[in-house]
């Protein structure tokens, strides 16, 4: 991804609490059709995914179905959700989450059978292979059943990512948060397009609460986080039916600190 990978090196990643040193290992059978659900937990930092001699077939981002897309790795931002498919060989496999710019990883093992363990600097091939996630996300597609329906758009709001790392200073429309100022207001039953734009020099994973998006159109894979990378616009449709106050956020929790939050709210 563009621009500065974060503001933390954290002397460790982790992946289901362990560090690379002592890794967690996953046990299957070869021939076995296995589901990886890959969620980043993490505060700062985004993760390449990848399973070393397996290619990923997507089938869900954010807890919703998309139609299914060979991958070789998986670019996943703080607070997103992939699930993929995997056709498991016969062997030992590092399973690798490289922390995007950061040049660390996570580490794990899947095994099928005996044999000696990677080491946990391993890098697999499938790391520099065809990605799923970050610029690209919006070329998936939302699996039948699942795509918003499609409608006149009756409202548009632009929100600007706003900031740099000169006094550490981060927001949406140059606004300090205030949760009783809304950045807009809406009406129920009504459909919207979130347009997100980054004008920083740093790639931010943003969040809405309390609904679901289709990421570039009606057909677009629904989600809840989506990354907007430097100088990118990513637009972002949804229907009001959930009243209430709504936070939007980047999901780096530094930069939500700090400012960059907002509300946007309807009645019933």
């Amino acid at each position: 991804m563009d621009g500065d990978p974060g503001d933390v090196r954290h002397p460790y990643y982790l992946i289901n609490g362990r560090i690379a040193r002592s890794p967690v290992t996953f046990r299957g059978k070869p021939g076995s059709r296995v589901r990886l659900r890959l969620i980043n937990a993490g505060a700062d930092t985004a993760f390449l995914v990848a399973l070393g001699d397996h290619r990923m077939q997507v089938v869900q981002t954010d807890g919703t179905p998309v139609e299914p897309v060979e991958a070789d790795c998986v670019l996943i931002g703080m607070g997103e959700r992939y699930d993929v498919i995997v056709t498991l060989k016969d062997g030992v496999f590092p399973l690798v989450a490289l922390a995007e710019g950061k040049s660390d990883s996570a580490f794990a093992v899947v095994r099928t059978s005996s044999g000696s363990m990677p080491p946990p600097t391993t890098r697999p091939a499938q790391l520099t292979g065809t990605v799923v996630g970050g610029r690209n996300v919006a070329s998936l597609t939302a699996a039948q059943g699942h795509q918003l329906e499609a409608r006149t758009v009756d409202q548009d709001i632009p929100i600007a990512m706003t900031g740099s790392m000169v006094g550490y200073q981060w927001g949406l429309d140059n606004l300090a948060y205030n949760p009783k100022v809304p950045l807009a207001v809406m009406t129920s039953g009504r459909r919207v397009r979130l347009s997100y734009t980054n004008t920083t020099m740093m790639w931010h994973p943003m969040h809405f609460h309390g609904h679901s998006f289709a990421v570039g159109g009606p057909n677009g894979p629904r989600k809840d986080t989506v990354m907007v990378l430097p100088g990118q616009t990513v637009t972002c449709e949804f229907d009001t039916d959930n009243p209430g106050q709504w936070v939007t956020h980047c999901h780096n929790a530094y930069h939500e600190e700090a400012g960059m939050i907002g509300v946007l709210a309807y009645r019933a």
